[in-house]
């Protein structure tokens, strides 16, 4: 299918996602159906990716990245989602997310000490953010970081935290003080005395999360990522996860939306291809329209995140609009495909869980859609009640 992005990309940039494909092709084609059913975190997968150099891409050279850009990190999501969308999500956690959080505000001994085997695929790392009653309302958290000795005893607790069953290290936001000014960050390591999980709970999407126990768990100095008034610093790092939340929702739209291009044209019905019908035309030209327009929303802020990192409007209207595309492109070639696409026999019920999933996980598509507005009238909107008069 001819794309209207194609020109917009560099020979060097084509050349690089045509030699991810043929990686994931040799290397991840086979089992990639299996692999979709598979709850445990594929180290085996990112040991491959670490020695194509896959984790990383856009981390500086000196840390042990590639120095790459964000769109190579985009575009290799992509290339190995064409192939096997479960290994898509070994390049998400190699490249965005706490991973890049931790890249990015680090000390050089934390980066010594962890950023190595992160790299290498020999270790993964999960993020403590949600709580119970902080979810959406993120700057609602009560996780305290209490001084002590040389530094900080740590109570609360996380949920929803991805990879959570299989992560050594976990990047734990906490408070120090009142109001987002109080917020930073700590490295906590599993096994920690006082850290405990709860039983895993698995998601629609296949993976599974256990919930944080943090009972006067002593941090030391040594473990601080950041301090009070680091909440937004976080947060801008987030924003780029945003954009690999968005990549992998759009190329799993895309996975399922080919195989039910193949489906509609060898499948015959009363004499005719699938494709024959009208009513099944129309479902893949409203497919194909809506992906188009949000893979160009996603390429453009990911060429323009060169020098600076993206902004809040510009990553919720990404997430907003590959977030909608995709789901809708998996929904739409389930329903083509019929039984057989409801089925685990398909990796299309696959593409659809883990696409409707992203419509909630990294920012709801409601909040998206607070963050748009906000850009659209140029102010910030509070959703919390007004305060009683005094």
């Amino acid at each position: 299918m001819t794309s209207l992005f194609e020109d917009l990309l560099t020979e060097e940039q084509i050349l690089f996602r045509d030699s991810v494909r043929g990686f994931a092709e040799r290397h991840l084609a086979a089992g990639a159906l299996a692999r979709a059913h598979e709850t445990a975190f594929p180290f085996d997968v990112a040991r491959l990716m670490a020695e194509q150099g896959l984790l990383g891409m856009t981390f500086a050279e000196a840390d042990g990245g590639a120095g790459g850009t964000l769109m190579d990190a985009i575009l290799a999501i992509e290339a190995v989602a064409s192939v096997c969308p479960r290994s898509a999500d070994v390049v998400q956690a190699g490249n965005f997310g706490p991973i890049r959080t931790f890249a990015e505000f680090a000390t050089p001994d934390q980066k010594q000490r962890y950023l190595g085997r992160l790299l290498a695929g020999e270790m993964a790392i999960s993020l403590g953010m949600s709580e119970p009653e902080a979810g959406s309302a993120a700057t609602d958290l009560t996780t305290t970081a209490t001084p002590d000795g040389d530094g900080f005893r740590i109570n609360g607790t996380k949920v929803f935290s991805s990879h959570s069953p299989d992560a050594e290290l976990f990047l734990v936001y906490v408070r120090y003080g009142r109001g987002i000014d109080g917020i930073g960050s700590v490295l906590i390591e599993r096994g920690a005395p006082g850290f405990t999980m709860g039983k895993p709970v698995r998601y629609v999407g296949g993976d599974e999360w256990c919930q944080l126990y943090f009972e006067d768990v002593h941090v030391p100095a040594a473990n601080v990522l950041l301090r009070e008034g680091g909440f937004k610093k976080q947060i801008a790092a987030f924003n780029v996860e945003r954009l690999g939340n968005s990549a992998r929702a759009l190329a799993f739209g895309r996975h399922a939306f080919d195989i039910a291009r193949a489906h509609a044209e060898t499948r015959k019905q009363f004499g005719r291809t699938l494709s024959d019908f009208q009513g099944i035309q129309w479902k893949f030209a409203e497919m194909a329209a809506r992906m188009e327009a949000a893979q160009l929303m996603l390429y453009r802020v990911a060429a323009r995140a060169v020098d600076r990192l993206p902004d809040a409007y510009e990553t919720a209207l990404v997430k907003y609009l590959c977030n909608e595309a995709g789901f809708f492109a998996a929904n739409e070639s389930m329903q083509v495909l019929g039984a057989l696409g409801y089925s685990d026999e398909s990796l299309v019920e696959y593409c659809w869980r883990r696409a409707r999933g992203w419509q909630i996980a990294g920012g709801s598509l409601e909040m998206m859609k607070n963050r748009i507005a906000e850009g659209v009238f140029g102010r910030r909107f509070s959703q919390r009640p007004p305060k009683p008069q005094a």
